[in-house]
């Protein structure tokens, strides 16, 4: 018994829950994307069924139940669940609302155009291939990833006796941090956190406070804090209105599970009673929630209690792990950085030593031409 839980922990934590350091990525989205890339589902292409994709890849990579492959690819192609999707998704793939997606025969994707950069160089010999589970084809172990995209994306996991959940951020701030790296070897947190603030959520909202960000980047554990960002408008007849236009990450604004349902359920349980309308006035240009107050009504009063008994005030528990040479690791802001550019650089001598390879292959048979004309007549009647 011992044993053979031990043997399904390990699979959990290597196979299946905890991404890979140097690509930010866990199996099952490592061959999603390989899958698309190798039927050619290129962002200048055409849209193609979500359900060929799910059939290749539970074909080809990926032996498991289709549900889950589909899973993962409508939440790489979701704006609100990842900062820089990695799938462009035509038709309905879930909302804010927390409106379920549609069934894959429905739903069309193809690669976004990052994504592609997480693919490129990746026929230049760059990563290492092994064989698929029935040893009919071979996939990557890793996927080359030319951008960070496990600090922008960030990756959220539960595997045996451990978890991950990390929160995505700017491009350009990670881009920078990582530059910083480059020009001064020797630098350490402070120096990268003068570049990146702080998580950048997909739906937006405010942290509160820095103590956690400084804990989480130091060592890799830390809770952060989220607000929705809300203003108070005036309205007609003296009253006035708290407009929430951004909520936390994570956190779905309607459903039986959303915010909209459970400031509802606490004004009908008397627990906040300065409200009188809710309303939805969401639209195509962004979200608005208008809660309207009575007229007697502190506005930053409401506000604080909404705060504190609803998910407007959300606590993201950061807790960097992931594997490193096949073994899971609790990470601080400069550990992946300096992991992703020692796996970026192996990647650039692989690939430069695969483009020598083939200009000395082309360099050989331009040698035999040369001599083949220096020796035309010859071999013409060799020929002949």
């Amino acid at each position: 018994m011992r044993s053979s839980y031990l043997d399904y922990a390990m699979s959990v934590i290597v196979g299946r829950a905890l991404p890979d350091v140097r690509d930010g990525l866990k199996p099952v989205h490592r061959r999603v994307l390989f899958g698309m890339h190798e039927a050619g589902m290129q962002p200048n292409r055409p849209y193609k069924k979500s359900a060929r994709v799910v059939g290749d890849v539970m074909g080809s990579y990926h032996p498991h139940g289709d549900t889950a492959i589909y899973d993962t690819l409508v939440r790489m192609a979701q704006p609100f669940s990842l900062r820089y999707p990695l799938v462009d998704g035509q038709g309905n793939f879930g909302s804010v609302d927390d409106d379920p997606p549609a069934a894959m025969r429905y739903t069309e994707c193809r690669l976004s155009r990052i994504a592609t950069e997480m693919l490129r160089d990746i026929d230049a010999d760059t990563v290492d291939f092994t064989p698929n589970y029935d040893e009919s084809r071979r996939e990557p172990s890793v996927l080359p990833s030319r951008f960070p995209n496990l600090l922008v994306n960030g990756s959220a996991g539960i595997a045996v006796g451990m978890a991950t959940n990390m929160p995505p951020h700017r491009l350009g701030e990670i881009v920078n941090a990582i530059v910083q790296l480059i020009d001064k070897p020797d630098a350490n947190i402070d120096d990268l956190m003068k570049h990146v603030k702080g998580p950048d959520f997909p739906t937006g909202g405010i942290v509160v406070g820095r103590q956690g960000i400084r804990d989480a980047y130091r060592t890799g554990r830390g809770r952060i804090v989220m607000r929705a960002r809300a203003h108070i408008e005036e309205l007609r007849g003296g009253k006035n209105a708290i407009i929430v236009t951004e909520l936390p990450y994570g956190v779905k604004k309607g459903g039986d599970a959303g915010v909209i349902k459970k400031i509802a359920d606490l004004v009908q349980d008397k627990v906040i009673t300065e409200v009188s309308d809710l309303a939805d006035h969401s639209d195509r240009t962004g979200m608005r929630i208008q809660i309207e107050l009575k007229r007697e009504a502190i506005p930053q009063v409401v506000l604080n209690k909404l705060f504190k008994h609803t998910s407007l005030q959300a606590t993201f528990g950061y807790n960097a792990v992931a594997l490193v040479g096949g073994v899971p690791r609790t990470l601080s802001l400069l550990e992946l950085v300096t992991h992703y550019l020692d796996y970026q650089r192996e990647i650039v001598v692989r690939r430069s030593k695969y483009e020598l390879r083939r200009a000395e292959e082309r360099a050989h048979v331009l040698r035999g031409y040369l001599i083949a004309l220096d020796n035309l007549d010859e071999v013409i009647s060799l020929i002949r």
